[in-house]
């Protein structure tokens, strides 16, 4: 006997046997999302991680994704959160909006925090590139990262300066944004539990380029090492004007956002210059020389920061997705946290219980004869 259920009996029965509300239909098109910067002073970083992003679709596109048996499309929307917090917080509702299953975002710490409760409150996994410790520590499921968190990377930058041979003379500036602050702040305490002289701490902005005080302060002071979290555009400024100064043989310490190609247009007389950096090279990976081979053919010029780790975590989605048998937020946020997946370039793309990256890592690179070298690498410092 065949017995035939009434469609809304039968679609209980379907929901009550599926996992996580793995009921939600599979759409014909899967949209992620990425917010990033893609105006201002940090669009060649921002776009960087579109990039990444859109190469990873393509590749899967053209390997006709199947997902519990159906064929469905990969599409990237793409959302400019400028690097401020109340633009991220419009881009985030732009792409929510949008339908995304998941952001790619965001580049700035104070951004991607201002963002999450709006992702949240929508169960939207945020995948960030941001380092600030406290973005994992929100209290909310959806704040997934990418890379090792400023934690660590805070001792790399202050441990590394502090070991510079001789008896040096410290500043420690930062720009004013979350991110920067809370990273110079725990370099400081770095030096000061070295019994380091720290001569100058100033806070500054993120788009200063006039650094005439500084200068002079830095100067009358006699610093020889200055560290800080300002980006690549106001180092390379600043280098100019400490030159100019005559102010030379000083040794930069600097983050992540100063260790980009843009760096390269420095004047290395200013002196020695080192970037300590969660985002690890993609030349550092055993998939990096495929990945980069294809971005170069595809984009006609190297990857900027960190391209690599945005098309990581399309792969590490695709397969929670497929884990999962769903796009539903929560199915998908336990499939993230749980999966075990071989990323592709970095190969160690894990998340723990809280969004932490498991394995994340803290390079030095020292600038030199036109190209950043690796130093040292740590997971601990």
């Amino acid at each position: 006997m065949n017995l035939r259920l009434p469609s809304a009996a039968g679609a209980a029965l379907l929901c009550a046997v599926a996992l996580l509300s793995a009921c939600t239909p599979m759409p014909d098109t899967i949209k992620i999302g990425v917010a990033q910067p893609l105006s201002g002073p940090l669009a060649a970083l921002g776009q960087d991680m579109v990039d990444g992003t859109k190469m990873a679709v393509d590749e899967i596109n053209k390997s006709e994704l199947r997902i519990e048996g159906k064929i469905v499309k990969l599409e990237v929307v793409t959302a400019d959160d400028k690097a401020d917090a109340e633009t991220g917080k419009a881009a985030a509702q732009q792409l929510i909006d949008a339908g995304v299953v998941a952001v790619i975002g965001h580049l700035n710490s104070g951004v991607s925090m201002a963002a999450a409760p709006l992702y949240a409150a929508k169960n939207i996994p945020q995948l960030a590139i941001s380092t600030k410790p406290e973005y994992t520590k929100l209290g909310l499921p959806t704040t997934l990262r990418l890379v090792a968190s400023d934690a660590l990377q805070s001792k790399a930058m202050g441990s590394f300066a502090a070991q510079l041979p001789g008896a040096q003379i410290y500043a420690v500036v930062d720009d004013n944004t979350p991110y920067g602050k809370g990273l110079a702040e725990s370099s400081l305490a770095q030096l000061k539990s070295r019994s380091k002289t720290v001569a100058v701490r100033a806070s500054l902005d993120d788009k200063t380029t006039d650094f005439a005080a500084l200068v002079a302060e830095l100067k009358a002071k006699q610093v020889t090492v200055f560290v800080t979290t300002l980006a690549d555009f106001q180092v390379i400024a600043l280098a100019d004007q400490l030159i100019a100064a005559g102010v030379r043989n000083m040794s930069i310490v600097g983050g992540d956002t100063i260790k980009t190609e843009g760096l390269l247009k420095i004047n290395p007389a200013v002196g020695p210059i080192y970037a300590t950096s969660p985002i690890v090279a993609a030349s550092e990976f055993a998939g990096g020389k495929a990945f980069l081979s294809r971005f170069r053919a595809e984009f006609k010029h190297e990857p900027v920061y960190a391209a690599h780790y945005a098309f990581d975590a399309v792969h590490v989605l695709v397969g929670a997705i497929r884990k999962a048998g769903t796009v539903e937020g929560k199915a998908l946020l336990e499939s993230l946290k749980t999966i075990d997946p071989l990323a592709p370039v970095t190969s160690s793309m894990r998340f723990d219980a809280s969004g932490e990256q498991r394995y994340g890592a803290v390079s030095v690179y020292q600038f030199k004869g036109g190209n950043w070298f690796l130093l040292t690498r740590s997971d601990v410092w």
